[in-house]
């Protein structure tokens, strides 16, 4: 055994992919063997960092409305030698600013994106990456594409590529993700028949519906008015970023692979970075070390985990990497 590639998305609210993937690491080398640490995201929160890191940008800040209206200072990164500009729409409008309430669901809006687009736009930006994930908004992208109009030509030829850590439909975006946003039945009903609306505005608008369109329902679609009113490239946030960091060809020179987030479930097997990254490793032994999960040993053997660990602290991260190290032995 000559090498694990220690590979983690964020713990969310408490740490980043690239503290898991030190600490666990830690364990690994205490133990002589060889981590190599590979932190990942999926297009939600935390991928501004990993890209960051990855791409060896720099953070910048800027004053934007968030989802209930009050000013927060978001984060972006900026690429200077690709001219690229980086958003992650939790730091503008994420769960972390709302009450999560049924008013707060039907309040929420996607404003700030718009505004940081503009940002980006007049920075000079000539390709722009909107992490979709985390949110707490369901207004079909309504509230981004306010701040555009007037200054569609400032965005004219610039690509824009969305990450999405779903592959929800833009009319299935209420239903599915609604109600951890704070809305109750009633209110997920409204809110469906919201998007509806939206997306048929879209149609006069645009000549697009983003209806039925894998992808577009991210972030409270998002993601699909993105798609409708500047053209933008839906992606997997997992593929795009393995494919970024190399993760292929990392995996195939280690000797196992250890991938970790905060909660692991059956969501974790449905676009997110864990099952996206089982499905890439061949022929070697994959690993899990998680803050909590929902799925038994049974479960997650069949799904590509020989074995899953449960740890939500620095020196728990630590010993789990030790055990790795045993385990492997």
């Amino acid at each position: 055994m000559n090498s694990i590639l220690v590979a983690p998305d964020s713990f969310k609210g408490t740490f980043s992919s690239a503290e898991v993937s030190r600490y666990i690491s830690a364990g690994i080398r205490a133990e002589g063997l060889t981590a190599i640490e590979c932190p990942l995201a999926d297009g939600g929160e935390g991928t501004l960092d990993v890209l960051l890191l990855a791409l060896k940008g720099e953070r910048q800040f800027q004053s934007v409305h968030g989802p209930l209206g009050q000013q927060v200072v978001a984060r972006w990164g900026w690429v200077a030698e690709q001219r690229l500009a980086i958003i992650e729409v939790a730091q503008v409008c994420g769960l972390q600013f709302s009450g999560r309430t049924p008013i707060d669901a039907i309040r929420a809006s996607t404003q700030g994106v718009g505004e940081l687009l503009i940002t980006a736009a007049a920075f000079g930006a000539e390709r722009i990456v909107v992490a979709t994930g985390g949110s707490a908004t369901t207004d079909g992208g309504q509230g981004a594409i306010g701040p555009l109009k007037g200054n569609e030509e400032a965005l004219a030829g610039i690509s824009i590529e969305v990450l999405s850590d779903v592959t929800v439909n833009f009319e299935d975006a209420a239903t599915i993700f609604a109600p951890q946003k704070g809305a109750d039945p009633a209110t997920v009903d409204l809110l469906s028949e919201r998007l509806d609306d939206v997306a048929d505005l879209y149609v006069k608008r645009y000549g697009r519906d983003p209806r039925g369109l894998a992808q577009t329902g991210s972030a409270g679609g998002l993601s699909g008015a993105l798609w409708v009113a500047l053209g933008a490239s839906l992606f997997s946030g997992a593929d795009y970023i393995l494919d970024l960091v190399g993760f292929d060809e990392r995996a195939r020179s280690a000797d196992a692979v250890v991938l970790g987030e905060g909660k692991l479930d059956s969501q974790s097997f449905r676009g997110k970075i864990v099952g996206v990254a089982v499905s890439r490793v061949d022929g070697r032994p994959v690993l899990g070390i998680v803050g909590s999960t929902l799925i038994d040993a049974e479960e997650s053997a069949a799904l590509g985990l020989s074995r899953v660990w449960v740890a939500s602290t620095p020196s728990e991260l630590r010993n789990s990497g030790s055990n790795v190290s045993t385990f492997l032995h």
